[in-house]
């Protein structure tokens, strides 16, 4: 008995955290035992097929990104991640495939807001960055949350928009970088106005 939850929690501390009902599985228990482990208290169910072990601090990004390879922390949330924006998100904004059915995560996570984008650009710009627990989660990086903020700017919250260019042309700016992707997206004759504005 011991030995197998010792190999749940470790199971648990490489993946920050958390388990899934796949991982259990592999380690050779059955859905029964892990019920026995909920009931007992040792694992806490975070989400449909997501566990913690009792104790450990409960990570939302990356119980969200538990769910799915396919979702990437986007918009204001990338741009919190990144000090880009002061404004702590009232939503998770996450972006994934064009047709990807969401509809469960959506039962799971009433604070989630989803962008679609085409498949073949959805992992453009992603980087790995650490939670404030240190689980690693795929976000965009900064070029690409300039770009898709440049792309979404009717739909984007005034302040926040004002404040992530500021900042970024301010400190982060990496031409050759953002160019690029600019060009990704579908924004460079855009985004190459704002750089003749903002490095005067």
């Amino acid at each position: 008995m011991s030995n197998k939850v010792d190999d749940i929690k470790k199971r648990a501390e490489e993946s920050g955290g958390l388990v899934k009902t796949s991982d259990i599985q592999e380690l050779g228990n059955n859905r029964t035992y892990i019920k026995g482990l909920v009931d007992s208290g040792f694992l806490v169910r975070e989400s449909h097929g997501i566990y913690s072990v009792k104790g450990e601090n409960s990570n939302e990004f990356a119980i969200i990104q538990k769910r799915s390879t396919k979702l990437i922390f986007s918009y204001g949330t990338a741009l919190f991640f990144h000090g880009l924006s002061e404004k702590v998100p009232g939503h998770i904004d996450v972006t994934v495939p064009q047709g990807y059915n969401v509809s469960r995560i959506k039962k799971s996570f009433d604070n989630l807001r989803f962008h679609y984008v085409k498949p073949e650009v959805l992992m453009e710009g992603v980087e790995k960055l650490s939670t404030p627990q240190g689980t690693k989660v795929c976000v965009y990086n900064k070029e690409r949350c300039i770009c898709d903020l440049v792309k979404s700017e009717g739909n984007i919250d005034k302040q926040i928009y004002t404040q992530a260019l500021q900042i970024y042309f301010a400190n982060y700016l990496k031409t050759r970088e953002l160019i690029k992707m600019a060009k990704i997206i579908g924004v460079e004759k855009e985004v190459r106005r704002y750089m003749e504005v903002l490095q005067k």
